[in-house]
Parts: structure tokens; C-alpha cells; sequence
């Protein structure tokens, strides 16, 4: 069974749109739909925003469900130049960008465990980088409203994301986070949190994040209609060849 997380249902409407089988039951407040995608059994759930709640999300899923793998998908915030809207971003690994225990650890340490960042399953994230380029390769024929965001031409990514529970829309963080963490593409608020719970668990995990700003004030972007039309489209597109890839979940 694959397990699939956003934070906004908005993220991922297209998905639970495309499943059968549904059996919905709520754990911790959160609510979980166990069906079929494209044949393949999955089990969905939106965390809500922040790391907590992703984290006790997840923890719920693993322990309800036992999910053979993780995936995450939603939106996030460029950190690069070269980064644009549409785009997508799938991480090889996650950092905490609010986690300062200084000087008792380095900047971004987690405490005890050691961990700066947390990778992704190679295996599982070489998929998602494959099934991104061709979905997005294709991807006039799945959505035709691309001008109406000023998505042109978008491409996949692979590399670092960054987490935290601030909503980043100034250009001055947006250049601290990128000074500080140089190999981070986007910023999010939930990725890596669900990280370090696979991590607990040793559950595989991939994460894929579209690209919804530059993470500045004028970001000219209507969230709720951005995820509603494109984030969701994205995520069942790169799902779909996704299990082209992963025959077995």
C-alpha cells in the first residue's frame, strides 16, 4: 500500500477524485481514504499545515495503515533564480530551516538523532524525477489553463527542500534561507517533518512539490485557485506515471 499525503485537500482533489473503493475512517482528527488509483491501493490523507501535524499525521498513518511507502505532495515556494512557477521540485533531502539549537548543535542539527538532513529513498525518488519529466512533458494535453499562471515551458528539479513553520513571503528571508541553506530549491512547511517520521519508522519516503511562488510579497498567485487547478492536476499526472515505474507498492 502507497501512502499519500498533502497538507490542503485542494492539493489533491484530483486524486481522491480518480479513486474507487473508498473507505473513509478518522484517526486523531484526521480523516483517511483507503482505495484503489489506477488499480493500485493507496490510502490519502491531508495533514493541515505545519510540521506537527504533519508529523502526527504521518505517525498515524504508519501506525493505522502500514503503508510500504510515503509520498508527499503539494505546494511550495522557489528558493532559486533559476526555479520558476509550474515548476516541479522532487527532494532528495529535507532540512528543518527553524530548527536552531545553537550552541549546543550546529544550525539546522536535529538534537540527539544527529540529523541536518533526511533523505528521500533514492529508488522511490529516481521514479517520482521520472514520472515529473514525462508528465511534464505531456502536459498540454492534461491542462489547459497554464497561461492563466504564466507557466511556461515548467521542468522538474531534484535536490533539497527546506521546511519550516513560517509562511516565507519576503524577499529577505527568502535570500537568508537561501544563504544559509544553498542547496535548497523550495521552502514548504510540512516535508521535512514527515522526513524524520520515516526516517523513526524506516518507512521509504518521497516527497514532490509544485511550484506555486518565488516566495517574495508579489508573488501574483491566487493559492486556493493555483491549487485547485494545476497543484492537483500535477499530482495525479505524476502519480499516474509513477506506478508506470513502480510495479510494485
Amino acid at each position: 500500500m502507497l501512502g499519500i499525503i498533502s497538507a490542503m485537500p485542494e492539493e489533491i482533489d484530483c486524486v481522491l477524485n480518480a479513486m474507487t473503493s473508498i473507505e473513509t475512517k478518522t484517526f486523531g482528527n484526521r480523516k483517511f481514504y483507503k482505495g484503489f488509483l489506477f488499480k493500485r491501493l493507496v490510502v490519502v490523507v491531508f495533514s493541515n499545515w505545519g510540521k506537527v501535524a504533519a508529523a502526527t499525521t504521518a505517525t498515524q498513518l504508519i501506525a493505522k495503515y502500514h503503508p510500504k511507502k510515503i509520498i508527499f505532495t503539494g505546494l511550495a515556494g522557489a528558493l532559486q533564480a533559476h526555479i520558476n512557477i509550474g515548476d516541479v521540485v522532487i527532494g532528495t533531502h529535507l532540512f528543518q530551516h527553524d530548527m536552531d539549537a545553537r550552541p549546543l548543535f550546529k544550525q539546522f542539527e536535529i538534537p540527539i538523532i544527529n540529523q541536518i538532513a533526511f533523505k528521500t529513498d533514492t529508488s522511490l525518488t529516481e521514479k517520482l524525477v521520472k514520472a515529473s519529466a514525462r508528465f511534464l512533458s505531456k502536459i498540454n494535453n492534461h491542462i489547459t489553463k497554464l497561461e492563466d499562471f504564466e507557466i511556461i515551458n515548467p521542468r522538474a528539479y531534484c535536490g533539497g527542500i527546506a521546511s519550516g513553520d513560517q509562511f516565507i513571503s519576503s524577499v529577505s528571508k527568502s535570500k537568508q534561507l537561501n544563504k544559509a541553506l544553498p542547496d535548497a530549491l523550495c521552502v514548504e512547511m510540512e516535508g521535512a517533518a514527515v522526513a524524520q517520521v520515516c526516517f523513526d519508522y524506516q518507512i521509504p519516503f518521497g516527497i514532490i512539490r509544485t511550484i506555486s511562488d518565488k516566495s517574495q510579497h508579489n508573488a501574483p498567485i491566487d493559492f486556493k485557485r493555483f491549487a485547485d487547478e494545476i497543484a492537483s492536476q500535477y499530482a495525479l499526472g505524476i502519480l499516474k506515471h509513477y506506478f508506470d515505474f513502480d510495479l510494485i507498492i
